[in-house]
């Protein structure tokens, strides 16, 4: 926690007022959902880049859409499964009075993505209906969880040599503040088919060598002509993109777009034929600010959530994480 005058800044991207996450955790199943809502909407976008995406909503995000504003962003493990999640996110809304006017009706808008986790835990035991309610009924401002909770519980990273020599991946946020009091933050699940890399390029976590269980380097195994493992098409870097300027929907597309590039600063590779990646934005319009700051802001806060997203980690399902390598090197 840092105070900033009579700000209180938690470096997570519930920084940006308004802006509340909450986590649904099934640690038996090794799966679970991250929910990130916005209390008074706001104006929402969307950048697919991933090869294999599982989506719902994204299209109203778009530009020339008659939607403006989303409600929450879910993000979800349970491949296509998990979004029947979204169902319970929109439920809680509902009764909370929020939600797209319809005639007097409210419809909550929740654009969600899914990453594919069935591999780690039990496969038949994915986020549903409930498991979206009290992950949104649990949502809180503040301090919140990273790691191997919610939506990054099951997730895993470096993949080229099998899912066996993956490493544990997870749940990561992290915020800066630039001008004048002008906030972006990001939350991240990482699931990635790549390894991540911290700002040196060294590797954190990803696939491991099968004789010293040491981070073996997907990108030299990938272009030295190692041959992929059957069954890595299970990957997927999630994540949102919050800020409390004022943006029009074609430039909150527009810090989506940017925001990706923390993807390519933190993953190696990233963006494979394997990757479902997604990136949302949201900007809940509070004070003015510059759409070229604020997309090159969100691109260091994504690839900063990914990085702490692996670091936070814990073993699940027999997964080694980046801490258990770091006790292993301690003399």
């Amino acid at each position: 926690m840092h105070r900033r005058g009579e700000w209180t800044l938690f470096r997570n991207i519930t920084d940006v007022r308004g802006v509340r996450v909450g986590h649904f955790t099934d640690l038996e199943a090794s799966t679970g959902c991250t929910v990130v809502l916005f209390d008074e909407g706001a104006v929402g976008g969307v950048d697919v880049r991933g090869s294999a995406p599982g989506t719902r909503e994204t299209e109203v995000l778009r530009p020339v859409r008659l939607v403006q504003h989303v409600h929450a962003f879910l993000l979800t493990g349970g491949s296509a499964f998990g979004l029947d999640a979204a169902g319970g996110v929109m439920q809680y809304l509902e009764e909370q009075g929020k939600g797209f006017n319809v005639g007097g009706m409210r419809v909550p808008i929740v654009p969600a993505a899914v990453i594919f986790d069935l591999q780690v835990g039990r496969a038949c035991v994915r986020p549903g209906f409930e498991s979206g309610y009290l992950a949104a009924q649990g949502a809180r401002a503040g301090e919140i969880k990273e790691g191997s909770v919610g939506a990054g519980t099951g997730a895993t990273v470096g993949k080229v040599m099998g899912p066996k020599l993956a490493m544990k991946g997870g749940v990561g946020s992290w915020s800066i503040e630039i001008g004048q009091r002008v906030l972006v933050g990001a939350l991240a699940v990482v699931n990635a088919f790549g390894d991540v890399i911290d700002e040196n390029g060294r590797v954190l976590a990803g696939t491991r060598d099968p004789e010293t269980g040491r981070p073996a380097g997907s990108y030299g195994l990938l272009v030295n002509g190692t041959e992929i493992r059957r069954g890595v098409g299970r990957s997927t870097t999630l994540a949102v993109v919050a800020t409390n300027a004022r943006l029009s929907k074609e430039e909150v597309n527009k810090v989506a777009q940017m925001g990706q590039d923390g993807l390519a600063r933190s993953i190696s590779p990233a963006h494979t034929i394997y990757d479902g990646d997604t990136v949302f934005a949201a900007a809940t319009g509070e004070r003015p600010g510059d759409v070229n700051a604020i997309g090159a802001a969100a691109a260091e806060v994504v690839a900063q959530a990914i990085r702490r997203a692996v670091i936070k980690a814990e073993k699940v399902g027999g997964i080694i994480a980046h801490r258990d390598l770091r006790e292993q090197a301690r003399p």
